[in-house]
């Protein structure tokens, strides 16, 4: 195994699922797991919400790019990112560079269906009704795909199949 696979990366748009299949394949693997959301929030000692509240969106993404760096000593580590980690500065390249990326994927659909109930705890949704969330949803995603479809791994977020994942996943650590 090289240097470059000893972390992995899970991408996606927020409600992807990047940290519940983080942590499913942090366990099958028997490696580490950290969700870079809540290093933030240890690190800030504030929830993401309040971050965005108190200090805005650019202060959010220069601790979550410090942060991502900061992981960079970790051996065998699966990193859940949040959805828009890849898309600011050069961290998708700082990702592709220093480890195995996967990003789940749904359909905006899919993913207003997952996000409707939890609208509160995401700063960039909360206040969207619902014929507006789906509005956000397609054009941040239209958006953020050109970063998402650069990962070394494509999978189908709904219903994944964590297994599938496992053995794609062992198959590229061993090169």
């Amino acid at each position: 195994m090289t240097d470059k696979n000893q972390i992995i990366y899970i991408i996606g748009f927020m409600g992807s699922g990047k940290t519940t299949a983080g942590k499913k394949l942090a366990s099958l693997l028997g490696w580490n797991f950290i969700d870079l959301d809540k290093e933030i929030e240890d690190y800030t000692g504030r929830s993401i919400p309040e971050i965005f509240s108190l200090k805005g969106e650019e202060y959010f993404r220069d601790i979550e790019a410090k942060l991502l760096r900061n992981l960079q000593s970790q051996i065998n580590t699966v990193i859940s990112t949040g959805g828009g980690t890849p898309c600011h500065g050069d961290n998708m390249d700082y990702m592709i560079n220093t480890g195995l990326t996967i990003y789940l994927k749904l359909t905006p659909a899919q993913l207003k269906s997952r996000l409707t109930g939890s609208k509160g705890e995401r700063p960039l949704i909360k206040d969207l009704e619902p014929a507006a969330l789906q509005i956000f949803i397609e054009k941040k995603l239209a958006d953020r795909e050109r970063w998402y479809d650069r990962s070394d791994l494509s999978f189908e977020g709904m219903d994944l199949d964590i297994n599938a994942l496992l053995d794609n996943v062992k198959g590229r650590l061993k090169n």
